[in-house]
Protein backbone atom coordinates (compact mmCIF):
# COMPACT_ATOMS: atom_id res chain seq x y z
CA UNK A 1 0.00 0.00 0.00
CA UNK A 2 1.34 3.47 -0.95
CA UNK A 3 0.69 6.88 0.70
CA UNK A 4 0.96 10.24 -0.81
CA UNK A 5 -0.93 13.36 0.31
CA UNK A 6 -3.02 14.77 -2.18
CA UNK A 7 -5.77 17.79 -2.70
CA UNK A 8 -9.46 17.85 -3.78
CA UNK A 9 -9.10 17.33 -7.79
CA UNK A 10 -5.52 15.90 -7.91
CA UNK A 11 -4.80 12.95 -10.28
CA UNK A 12 -4.18 9.77 -7.99
CA UNK A 13 -4.35 6.98 -10.98
CA UNK A 14 -5.70 5.90 -14.56
CA UNK A 15 -9.08 4.50 -14.67
CA UNK A 16 -6.95 1.74 -16.45
CA UNK A 17 -4.92 0.84 -13.47
CA UNK A 18 -7.45 1.43 -10.35
CA UNK A 19 -11.16 2.15 -9.33
CA UNK A 20 -12.43 4.82 -7.12
CA UNK A 21 -12.60 4.16 -3.72
CA UNK A 22 -13.73 6.06 -0.44
CA UNK A 23 -12.91 10.00 -0.67
CA UNK A 24 -11.53 9.70 -4.80
CA UNK A 25 -14.07 9.88 -7.95
CA UNK A 26 -13.48 8.72 -12.10
CA UNK A 27 -13.75 11.63 -14.24
CA UNK A 28 -13.81 9.46 -17.80
CA UNK A 29 -9.84 9.39 -18.03
CA UNK A 30 -8.11 9.83 -14.35
CA UNK A 31 -9.16 8.60 -10.80
CA UNK A 32 -9.18 12.09 -8.94
CA UNK A 33 -9.16 13.02 -5.07
CA UNK A 34 -12.68 14.78 -3.43
CA UNK A 35 -10.95 15.82 -0.49
CA UNK A 36 -7.22 17.03 0.95
CA UNK A 37 -5.63 14.00 2.64
CA UNK A 38 -3.17 10.82 2.34
CA UNK A 39 -3.65 8.56 -0.74
CA UNK A 40 -3.92 4.89 -0.06
CA UNK A 41 -3.47 2.53 -2.84
CA UNK A 42 -4.45 -0.45 -2.43
CA UNK A 43 -2.48 -3.20 -5.26
CA UNK A 44 -4.15 -6.46 -4.51
CA UNK A 45 -7.53 -4.60 -5.07
CA UNK A 46 -6.78 -2.15 -7.56
CA UNK A 47 -8.68 0.34 -5.97
CA UNK A 48 -7.16 4.02 -4.73
CA UNK A 49 -8.55 5.49 -1.70
CA UNK A 50 -8.02 8.84 -0.11
CA UNK A 51 -7.99 8.66 3.89
CA UNK A 52 -9.47 12.38 5.13
CA UNK A 53 -7.05 14.86 7.26
CA UNK A 54 -8.26 14.36 11.29
CA UNK A 55 -8.11 17.94 11.41
CA UNK A 56 -10.54 19.60 9.51
CA UNK A 57 -14.11 19.05 11.05
CA UNK A 58 -17.05 19.90 9.90
CA UNK A 59 -19.96 20.27 12.97
CA UNK A 60 -22.87 18.11 12.84
CA UNK A 61 -26.58 18.86 13.12
CA UNK A 62 -27.02 19.19 17.21
CA UNK A 63 -23.35 20.23 17.86
CA UNK A 64 -22.37 22.98 20.06
CA UNK A 65 -19.84 25.68 18.77
CA UNK A 66 -17.69 28.47 20.12
CA UNK A 67 -16.61 30.83 17.86
CA UNK A 68 -15.51 34.24 16.65
CA UNK A 69 -17.94 36.62 14.73
CA UNK A 70 -16.65 37.50 11.73
CA UNK A 71 -19.48 39.75 10.02
CA UNK A 72 -22.56 41.22 11.66
CA UNK A 73 -25.42 41.85 8.50
CA UNK A 74 -28.86 42.98 9.47
CA UNK A 75 -30.34 39.84 9.76
CA UNK A 76 -27.98 37.20 10.62
CA UNK A 77 -24.09 37.14 12.19
CA UNK A 78 -21.26 34.89 10.42
CA UNK A 79 -19.36 32.82 13.04
CA UNK A 80 -16.24 31.76 12.47
CA UNK A 81 -15.78 28.20 14.41
CA UNK A 82 -12.89 27.80 16.87
CA UNK A 83 -14.73 24.79 18.61
CA UNK A 84 -17.17 22.33 18.26
CA UNK A 85 -18.59 20.38 20.93
CA UNK A 86 -15.58 21.79 23.31
CA UNK A 87 -12.33 20.38 20.94
CA UNK A 88 -10.37 22.75 18.86
CA UNK A 89 -10.79 23.22 14.67
CA UNK A 90 -8.51 24.33 12.86
CA UNK A 91 -10.59 24.31 10.20
CA UNK A 92 -12.17 28.03 11.01
CA UNK A 93 -15.78 26.80 8.62
CA UNK A 94 -18.07 29.78 9.32
CA UNK A 95 -21.80 29.14 9.72
CA UNK A 96 -24.43 31.83 9.82
CA UNK A 97 -26.57 32.27 12.77
CA UNK A 98 -30.55 34.26 11.56
CA UNK A 99 -30.99 37.17 14.51
CA UNK A 100 -33.93 37.85 12.72
CA UNK A 101 -37.03 37.04 15.31
CA UNK A 102 -34.38 38.10 18.22
CA UNK A 103 -35.65 41.63 20.03
CA UNK A 104 -32.02 43.25 20.37
CA UNK A 105 -30.46 46.20 18.78
CA UNK A 106 -26.85 43.92 18.84
CA UNK A 107 -27.07 40.42 19.24
CA UNK A 108 -23.06 40.14 18.67
CA UNK A 109 -20.68 42.04 17.65
CA UNK A 110 -17.62 41.80 15.39
CA UNK A 111 -14.70 39.85 17.23
CA UNK A 112 -17.25 38.74 20.09
CA UNK A 113 -16.82 35.22 21.72
CA UNK A 114 -20.27 32.94 21.11
CA UNK A 115 -21.53 29.88 21.62
CA UNK A 116 -24.31 28.74 19.20
CA UNK A 117 -26.14 24.99 18.18
CA UNK A 118 -26.03 23.90 14.63
CA UNK A 119 -29.60 23.40 13.50
CA UNK A 120 -28.85 22.53 9.33
CA UNK A 121 -26.62 21.87 6.84
CA UNK A 122 -28.50 23.74 4.03
CA UNK A 123 -27.06 24.48 0.42
CA UNK A 124 -23.61 24.27 1.57
CA UNK A 125 -24.06 26.49 4.33
CA UNK A 126 -24.33 25.38 7.89
CA UNK A 127 -27.12 27.24 9.76
CA UNK A 128 -26.85 27.73 13.83
CA UNK A 129 -29.78 29.17 16.27
CA UNK A 130 -28.93 31.21 19.40
CA UNK A 131 -32.12 30.78 20.82
CA UNK A 132 -31.36 28.82 24.05
CA UNK A 133 -30.05 30.32 27.56
CA UNK A 134 -27.01 28.34 27.23
CA UNK A 135 -25.93 30.39 23.74
CA UNK A 136 -25.05 33.56 23.00
CA UNK A 137 -22.36 36.09 23.83
CA UNK A 138 -19.69 34.61 25.82
CA UNK A 139 -16.66 37.42 25.94
CA UNK A 140 -17.22 40.86 24.66
CA UNK A 141 -15.33 44.31 25.15
CA UNK A 142 -16.83 47.63 25.44
CA UNK A 143 -17.56 49.07 21.59
CA UNK A 144 -16.45 52.90 22.54
CA UNK A 145 -12.81 52.02 24.50
CA UNK A 146 -12.36 48.71 23.89
CA UNK A 147 -11.89 47.86 28.03
CA UNK A 148 -13.34 45.36 30.23
CA UNK A 149 -17.43 45.14 30.47
CA UNK A 150 -19.59 43.50 33.02
CA UNK A 151 -23.23 42.46 33.33
CA UNK A 152 -26.22 44.17 33.57
CA UNK A 153 -29.07 41.92 33.21
CA UNK A 154 -29.57 41.32 29.82
CA UNK A 155 -27.01 44.29 28.73
CA UNK A 156 -23.24 44.79 29.65
CA UNK A 157 -21.63 47.47 30.89
CA UNK A 158 -18.24 49.47 30.31
CA UNK A 159 -16.17 49.57 33.56
CA UNK A 160 -14.04 52.22 32.37
CA UNK A 161 -16.31 54.80 30.36
CA UNK A 162 -19.88 53.36 32.12
CA UNK A 163 -21.62 52.89 28.41
CA UNK A 164 -24.15 50.17 28.37
CA UNK A 165 -24.73 48.16 25.36
CA UNK A 166 -27.34 45.23 24.59
CA UNK A 167 -26.41 41.91 23.61
CA UNK A 168 -28.02 38.22 23.22
CA UNK A 169 -25.86 36.68 26.66
CA UNK A 170 -25.45 33.79 27.18
CA UNK A 171 -25.68 32.25 31.03
CA UNK A 172 -22.41 31.39 31.20
CA UNK A 173 -21.25 34.85 29.92
CA UNK A 174 -18.12 36.11 32.08
CA UNK A 175 -17.29 32.50 32.95
CA UNK A 176 -13.57 32.13 31.91
CA UNK A 177 -13.54 28.58 31.30
CA UNK A 178 -16.22 28.91 28.55
CA UNK A 179 -14.35 26.26 26.70
CA UNK A 180 -14.94 23.39 29.26
CA UNK A 181 -18.60 24.26 29.33
CA UNK A 182 -19.26 23.58 26.02
CA UNK A 183 -18.11 20.22 25.76
CA UNK A 184 -20.92 19.59 28.67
Amino acid sequence: MSESITFPGDRIASIEEYEAGQNAFDDGNDVRATVVGTTEINKKERIVNVKHQDGFSIPKVGDIIIGTVAAVMGSMIAVSIDYINGKPTTSHVECVCSTRNLRKRNVALVKDIVCLKIVSHLNGTIHASIKEPKLGVLFTKCVKCGKKVIQMRDAVKCTECSWIDDRELSSDFGNSDFIKLSAK
